[in-house]
């Protein structure tokens, strides 16, 4: 996916953001934001928006001196998406229902301005609605003929909900054999994979770095074994929009995207309103 208009503002809006969140200093926070302009100046029609973002973060962490800003953030999300979770799973959910709060949790991103605290009450309210677009059926459909799942997470809070959708995936499928990705390093709220290990996720599937720190999965960049493992497993299932955003154009139909269109520009690639969420199968 290409950048839209609005995609500038938005990184303009979270490079304030990073420099509030990462450091008190007055002077430093001018020096991220004067950081942040010039690395903007890249921008051209092809950029990506993940990638894009994600080298004028890194550069902003840089020159603030912070290299995760949103810790405490992703602490207290991963804090408050655990309290939720758990209280889900004392009811008898069904692979359906854990499919959607896997997309629910998908709202748990403070990189669009999310407020934690709202997590209960979000979960309960969207679990009443229906996805805009479903391809459900044909995702469990490759699952029961498939040896390998690749599980691409998004954000931290949200991999809780993800590992009650994976405990659920591998219950219904038993035989698959399940490597569920984080990032090598910290980059906005992003889950790596010490987030993931420290959630239990190695109790499911294989944990792998894609190798890189950039939101979603830039091809180009990812390492060597994590590029073997996407090229050959069977089905692959892209949590939320960074994901969405680096590999939309490859039109794998073992991809799955499942997420919520928090911005108008994914939801005008998708072709859906703002807001809605979708599982949707790669064309």
């Amino acid at each position: 996916m290409k950048i839209h208009y609005e995609c500038f503002a938005c990184a303009a809006n979270q490079c304030q953001r990073i420099v509030e969140m990462g450091t008190d200093d007055l002077e430093l926070r001018k020096k991220g934001v004067i950081e942040a302009a010039k690395l903007m100046a890249n921008i051209s029609e092809d950029s990506v928006p993940a990638i894009f973002g994600s080298e004028v973060f890194l550069g902003v962490y840089k020159v603030i001196g912070n290299d995760d800003p949103f810790r405490e953030y992703k602490e207290l999300s991963n804090r408050l998406a655990q309290r939720v979770v758990s209280d889900l799973e004392k009811e008898r959910i069904d692979l359906r229902t854990a499919l959607k709060l896997a997309i629910i949790g998908n709202v748990i991103d403070f990189a669009v301005g999310y407020s934690p605290e709202k997590i209960e009450d979000d979960v309960k309210e969207m679990l009443q609605e229906e996805l805009y677009i479903d391809h459900s059926e044909e995702l469990f459909e490759a699952l029961k003929s498939a040896e390998t799942l690749l599980y691409l997470t998004d954000n931290c809070g949200e991999i809780y909900f993800d590992r009650l959708f994976l405990k659920k995936l591998k219950e219904a499928f038993p035989h698959l054999e399940i490597y569920i990705a984080g990032k090598e390093g910290p980059i906005i709220n992003d889950a790596t994979v010490e987030d993931l290990k420290r959630a239990g996720f190695e109790e499911i599937g294989k944990v792998v770095s894609t190798g890189t720190r950039i939101v979603g999965v830039p091809l180009d960049r990812v390492s060597d074994e994590f590029r073997s493992i996407f090229e050959n497993v069977d089905v692959i299932i892209a949590k939320g929009q960074g994901n969405f955003e680096t590999l939309s154009k490859i039109e794998d139909e073992r991809v799955f995207y499942l997420l919520k269109a928090k911005c108008r520009p994914i939801a005008r690639e998708l072709g859906v309103p703002q807001g809605a969420m979708v599982c949707i199968r790669a064309r």
